[in-house]
């Protein structure tokens, strides 16, 4: 029994050294396999953007226009994201960023009345431009057919505009008085350096219903205006009413304010605008205050006014229009079939 205690207690050393060991390796693993979870997660969890524009396809730029609700699918082989076009024919799309570089997506550009498009995008960033071909093609008018002219096409719309009608002005005097060189002692007022006593007055002024008043000021106009102050705040802002007030830590003085009255006014201004034509198509932009639009045009020599109501009906173009992000309006007005443009200089073929 005794001569087991050296070699045992070895053998129970090594035993536990080859125990923590052990232990001490699956700590490792079990953090490795941890930290690389979260890492694949991390990374399955960045996205990419694929941006693009959905244009119609034509040889002439002037007539690639964007295509709105144009269905997009995207896949990378692993998930499939769904986005449309917008009015100026924008989308965009977020993928998982791939765990390998040069990956491959798949983007399928759908549309009732263009046909189907299928592109490859592998590099994050670049700009993905579709253009569709329409499926429906305008029928070629006979040449030898009579068409009516259209000419002299200018846009008509109105714009609120502010403006003011002055009526007159507005004057008052008033006094804060006060005797010079009386310590201030306990009043309530004092001078500046807290020796003086001093003396406070304040006036108002009213308008009137509708009307308000502009470039207000204030001054001392009598007695000793160096040790006086003045407390503008109340013109500050234009409006219907208006407040001063003037300080005196010497003899009395005299302020005076005055101020310009308007009435205010909201009126239509008419603007006249002359669209671009490229083709049998003429394009115009209107700013997002633009109200009352109409279109007058030559109709066969004979001019006429078109209202170009929410509808957007005229009986010698399909018009369409799509607005940006900043609210502007694009129009753009194609020639029905049996007319033409005549006399038209800001057109453009």
């Amino acid at each position: 029994m005794g001569d087991c205690t050296i070699p045992c207690s070895h053998g129970i050393m090594f035993s536990m050294a080859m125990s923590v060991a052990k232990k001490s390796f699956l700590i490792i693993l079990i953090s490795i396999a941890i930290a690389s979870f979260f890492w694949v997660r991390h990374l399955r969890r960045r996205l990419t953007a694929i941006q693009g524009a959905v244009i119609t396809r034509n040889s002439d730029p002037r007539k690639q226009l964007p295509i709105a609700d144009v269905e997009i699918t995207a896949s990378d082989g692993i998930s499939v994201v769904k986005s449309k076009s917008d009015a100026s024919g924008l989308f965009t799309i977020k993928l998982r960023k791939p765990l390998l570089r040069g990956q491959i997506i798949a983007l399928q550009f759908r549309h009732p009345n263009y046909d189907p498009l299928e592109l490859s995008a592998n590099t994050p960033g670049q700009i993905a431009v579709a253009s569709l071909a329409p499926l429906f093609k305008a029928k070629p008018i006979a040449d030898n057919l009579p068409k009516q002219t259209i000419g002299n096409v200018r846009v008509r719309y109105s714009i609120k505009t502010a403006s003011v009608v002055t009526i007159g002005s507005a004057v008052r005097a008033f006094e804060a008085i006060n005797e010079g060189n009386v310590p201030c002692a306990a009043h309530l007022q004092c001078s500046p350096d807290g020796k003086w006593r001093a003396a406070t007055a304040s006036t108002s002024l009213d308008a009137g219903q509708g009307n308000e008043f502009r470039n207000a000021r204030a001054s001392c106009i009598a007695g000793p205006c160096p040790f006086t102050r003045i407390d503008a705040t109340g013109l500050d802002h234009d409006g219907r009413t208006i407040s001063v007030s003037g300080t005196s830590w010497s003899d009395t003085a005299t302020f005076l304010v005055e101020a310009e009255v308007v009435h205010p006014m909201t009126t239509d201004v008419v603007r006249n605008s002359y669209p671009a034509i490229f083709g049998d198509a003429l394009n115009f932009t209107l700013p997002p205050s633009a109200e009352g639009v109409s279109i007058q045009a030559d109709v066969n020599a004979e001019t006429i006014i078109f209202p170009l109501g929410p509808a957007l009906i005229l009986s010698w173009a399909d018009c369409n229009v799509r607005i940006n992000r900043d609210q502007t309006r694009v129009f753009r007005c194609e020639l029905k079939p049996g007319y033409r443009w005549i006399n038209q200089g800001a057109s453009t073929q």
